[in-house]
């Protein structure tokens, strides 16, 4: 069996590499790696792939920097060329992103079969690119890997039970990802005090809208009073604060953005997560921490419905009361995503499909 595995950006290798530490235990599958090159990172080096323990692409197609629609059209264009010379029985896709449809709309115009890991996720928000990826994605799939059950919930309510498409409840191969990595964890070099938060905020919701990122500042800002917050800071966000003027407390430490097991360190060791990143309110979960989303809604609904997570929007007030008086469950024991076995179900699912 040949699988094609198709990926855009770095948190998308790091959870195919659960998935391809699996794969490479069966003498009998091959997988090509294709990078797109979707999102441009530096931390992208050979290192990166060393230290992840994270096989290196067979493939660089190097698109990035362009619109959506161009992205898209280019690298459906050159992911053809690729399953046209390799001709695989599965093409693996993850996810949302424009490299996940891209990959999926070249295999199906090829009617080779696909694979969609992290399906059924819905946010209900349209206006979102990666919420029309995900749904197309699923619609031309053969087999969605769903890692919740209210992700099999959405297809089956989307009438998925009527489609000749096999839905599989497997878990979540970033839990796998994290427990693989937590004792490889490495300090990053920052000063931290005995209790931090650690808070990220990146998405275009947040950081386009002066309203909204001032009103999570100024929150951040009063919490700081009490307890250090460190932020790792994309330089466009960091560019966006210095034009809106918006002053930092002094126990604000932000920094530069880091490499994974750094990230994994700061998740670790922190007190409470404070995010607007779908990712990160996982494994805050994964790492047993309660999390404040900077959201008006998650795909996560479980976490939220379990009380390991709660919603705060961008609302000043509310983040502040939030943090201070919301009763979180510290129960971790239940088992929301499958409990480290994701990647095993995915590769016994497609060798016996």
């Amino acid at each position: 069996m040949k699988i094609v595995t198709i990926l855009g950006a770095r948190p998308q290798f790091i959870k195919a590499g659960t998935v391809s530490r699996e794969i490479a235990k069966y003498n009998e599958i091959q997988e090509v790696i294709v990078h797109t090159g979707q999102h441009f990172d530096a931390n992208m080096s050979d290192i990166f792939f060393d230290e992840m323990k994270i096989p290196k692409p067979d493939y660089n197609l190097d698109i990035n920097g362009l619109g959506h629609g161009a992205m898209t059209g280019q690298m459906l264009e050159k992911i053809e060329e690729v399953l046209l010379k390799e001709k695989p029985d599965w093409v693996m896709v993850y996810g949302d992103t424009n490299s996940t449809i891209a990959g999926a709309l070249a295999a199906s115009k090829l009617h080779i079969k696909i694979a969609h890991v992290e399906a059924g996720l819905r946010s209900f928000n349209m206006n979102m690119p990666e919420e029309v990826n995900r749904i197309l994605t699923d619609r031309i799939s053969n087999i969605l890997f769903c890692p919740t059950q209210s992700a099999v919930d959405n297809l089956e309510n989307e009438g998925y039970k009527t489609l000749d498409i096999k839905i599989v409840k497997n878990g979540d191969v970033m839990q796998d990802g994290a427990l693989f990595y937590k004792n490889l964890a490495v300090k990053p070099d920052v000063k931290l005090s005995d209790n931090y938060i650690l808070s990220t905020i990146h998405r275009a919701e947040n950081t386009d809208d002066p309203k909204r990122l001032e009103a999570i500042f100024k929150a951040l800002n009063e919490i700081a009073k009490e307890i250090q917050i460190v932020l790792p800071l994309h330089p466009r966000t960091k560019n966006i604060l210095k034009t809106s003027h918006i002053e930092l407390s002094d126990n604000i430490t932000i920094i530069e953005p880091i490499g994974y097991l750094k990230m994994v360190y700061l998740i670790k060791n922190s007190k409470m997560i404070m995010t607007d990143s779908g990712g990160l309110q996982k494994e805050a979960f994964f790492f047993e921490k309660p999390c404040i989303t900077l959201r008006d809604e998650t795909e996560w609904v479980e976490l939220i419905e379990n009380r390991f997570n709660v919603l705060a929007g961008a609302d000043k007030d509310k983040i502040i009361d939030l943090y201070h008086t919301y009763e979180f469950n510290n129960d971790f024991s239940i088992d929301l995503y499958g409990g480290g076995k994701a990647s095993e179900i995915i590769v016994k699912e497609l060798l016996g499909y």
